[in-house]
This record gives structure tokens, C-alpha cells and sequence, in this order.
């Protein structure tokens, strides 16, 4: 039998570099091994929102990113957050064997504290809670994670051992499954990729575009002239060579060093290799964008057959909760 795996992701809209490289493309992989169950969680995005302005056309956006880098919707269930209203549910449940200082001390809710003094809201507080209900509802036993995720995923590991030594056996504790998330920097060269940041390159944009984009890039600071030799390593464009042009990542490291290229000449070359890798994944979205009522077809059936499960499960807890 399979194991389940269970991840989410909040509705960004379009996806960008980072979110591919550094999830999508290990979400497709693990379709092959693993009962997958891919959920984008937009009740976690209000947490830190004032307003709904652009959630669903995000929503929508962001599946089609999914769909067309090859995730299967006859193969995972991919499904939206609050279209199974049993998450919510079962948060309220968990909340009641959560103590709250395990939450006050969780490191992103300071963080979220610092960045939104003036939004700090109850679901904040209760993120992690929420979390742990997205994983444990569908009983999933793995949650792709970095390493710098596992102290979010051992919190939600401490809320099922909990819940099972009041209550009994219910959950199985979610285990990480450790994936090479590869730090993707922005065109800044200094902060992750973020679109908030405004130093991000999406995958549904044309060529142009990316070229545009790519050519805003931060490059080599020690290379004053077309003439200086240039210091690749470490450099970014140098680390997104490695994933968009593998086969010649060596060479263009030796160029550099030798000025036979410059900085303007990298870029282009990026931009190619970018546009050239994901010229097949933008024929798909464009396919995919074209058929009226596609997503929400998508949508609707994993709803459908994550709700299957998650029915299942509230059954149980409320069973095991002297609520039946």
C-alpha cells in the first residue's frame, strides 16, 4: 500500500521560480510513489490578509501552474482548503488539547507579530493548529518539508501525540519527508524569491518577459568593465544555470572567469534556458486556460473526494470524543 502525502501551499496566484523549483517539481515527482493529496489553502491566507480582492483568480491561477508542470488530478486529489469544511472542524477539535503557550512560542508567529503589528488575530495564533488539521483530517503520514520546516512539522507531530493520549490511537504522527528544496534567490540576489518583494520571475510569463525580467538581475559587483574577469561562484544567475542549463553550466563558468562573457551576455544566456525549459510547461497552461470551466472541474472533484476522507475522520473524532 501506498503512504499518503499530504502538503499546501497558499494561494499566491502565479507561481514563480522559487515556488517550481523548489516544490512543484518535487510535488509531480512524488505522484509516482505516493498517494498524494495537494491542497491550496486559502483559509490559511486570511490569517494575513484584510480583504478577499483577488483570492479566487488567484486560486485559479496557481492550479493552472500546478496542472500544466504535471500534477494529475486522476492521479492526486487536488482539492482548495475550505471546500472541505471538515478542516475547520476538526481545527476547533484540536484546539482544545493545544495549550496555548506551545503557539506564543512558535518562531513564524512572532515573526508574523513583527511584520503586522496591527493585524494580530486570533487565527494567527491558531495557524499551527490549522495546519495540523490540514495533515492529520486525511490521515496522511508524510508532509514534503526542508529542513528548515521541521520545527513547524514537529509542532503538529506534539498536537497528534496529544490528541492520542487523551483520546486514544486516531492519527497517525505526520513524519517528514526531507526533500532537496533548493534556496532560490531573488533577482536582488540577496532575499528569497518572493513576489512581495518584487524580485521574482514567474513561469507563465512569455519570453519577452522573462527576458525583461531576467536582465534586471543583480549580477557580479567586481566586474566594472566587459573586459574584468568575472567570480561566478556564488553569484545567482551562476546557481539558476545549474537548474536551466546543466549541460553547459561549466562552460559559461569559464567564460565568465575569462571574460569572453559578460554579465549582459549571462543573462541572456539564463533567459534562454529558462525559456527553453519551460517552453513546453506554457503550451500546457495555455491549453489548460483555454477550456472554459476546466479548474473548477478539478476543483470540485477533489473537493469531492478529499471530503470522502475527511468525513470519514470527523466521524471518528467525535466518536472517540464522547460527541457521538
Amino acid at each position: 500500500m501506498k503512504g499518503r502525502v499530504f502538503s499546501g501551499a497558499r494561494p499566491t496566484g502565479r507561481q514563480h521560480l522559487g515556488n517550481y523549483l523548489g516544490a512543484i517539481q518535487n510535488y509531480v515527482a512524488l505522484q509516482k510513489d505516493y498517494d498524494c493529496i495537494y491542497c491550496i489553502v486559502d483559509i490559511h491566507a486570511l490569517t494575513t490578509m484584510e480583504g478577499s480582492e483577488g483570492l479566487q483568480d488567484n486560486i485559479r491561477e496557481m492550479m493552472l501552474d500546478w496542472l500544466a508542470a504535471g500534477l494529475d488530478p486522476q492521479r492526486s486529489i487536488l482539492f482548495v482548503q475550505s471546500h472541505v469544511p471538515q478542516v475547520m472542524e476538526l481545527h476547533t477539535l484540536l484546539s482544545m488539547v493545544t495549550p496555548l503557550g506551545w503557539l506564543l512560542r512558535v518562531p513564524t508567529f512572532k515573526e508574523k507579530v513583527r511584520m503586522q503589528p496591527h493585524n494580530v488575530n486570533y487565527g494567527l495564533v491558531g495557524y499551527p493548529v490549522l495546519m495540523t488539521a490540514d495533515i492529520v483530517l486525511y490521515k496522511a503520514g508524510l508532509v514534503p518539508v526542508g529542513e528548515d520546516q521541521l520545527p513547524h512539522l514537529e509542532l503538529a507531530r506534539e498536537i497528534t501525540r496529544r490528541f492520542n493520549s487523551i483520546y486514544g490511537p486516531t492519527f497517525p504522527e505526520p513524519q517528514a519527508k526531507l526533500t532537496p528544496f533548493p534556496l532560490v534567490l531573488g533577482l536582488d540576489g540577496v532575499e528569497k524569491m518572493s513576489k512581495s518583494l518584487n524580485n521574482d520571475i514567474e513561469i507563465a510569463i512569455s519570453p519577452e518577459e522573462t527576458l525583461d525580467r531576467v536582465m534586471t538581475a543583480f549580477t557580479d559587483p567586481t566586474r566594472r568593465f566587459r573586459s574584468d574577469p568575472g567570480h561566478p561562484e556564488g553569484r545567482n544567475i551562476y546557481r539558476l544555470h545549474r537548474f536551466f542549463a546543466p549541460d553547459r553550466v561549466e562552460e559559461i563558468a569559464t567564460e565568465c572567469r575569462s571574460a569572453t562573457i559578460g554579465c549582459v551576455d549571462c543573462k541572456k544566456l539564463l533567459a534562454q534556458g529558462i525559456n527553453s525549459d519551460l517552453g513546453p510547461f506554457r503550451e500546457r497552461r495555455a491549453a489548460l486556460a483555454a477550456k472554459p470551466g476546466y479548474v473548477a472541474e478539478v476543483l470540485s472533484d477533489g473537493a469531492h473526494r478529499a471530503h470522502a476522507i475527511a468525513e470519514e475522520t470527523i466521524r471518528e473524532v467525535k466518536g472517540r470524543m464522547g460527541l457521538l
